[in-house]
């Protein structure tokens, strides 16, 4: 023990409850990044496709998942 007060019970669930809250607001960025193409896909669609190409691909995805 180091001399602090060890915090209140009510304390740590303030904390837990924060630390999930803001797990939770990343949800769709845990959701989108699953969803991407991979980068050899990326990579194909930009040679063969173009900038346009890709950024339609990865529209689809961002239009799934939302950012709030």
């Amino acid at each position: 023990h180091d001399g602090q007060t060890p915090p209140t019970e009510e304390a740590i669930q303030a904390k837990l409850k924060e630390l999930e809250d803001e797990y939770d607001k990343q949800d769709y960025a845990r959701s989108s990044a699953r969803n991407y193409p991979s980068w050899q896909t990326q990579m194909d669609l930009l040679y063969h496709g173009g900038v346009n190409a890709l950024k339609a691909e990865l529209k689809k995805t961002k239009d799934k998942f939302p950012k709030p």
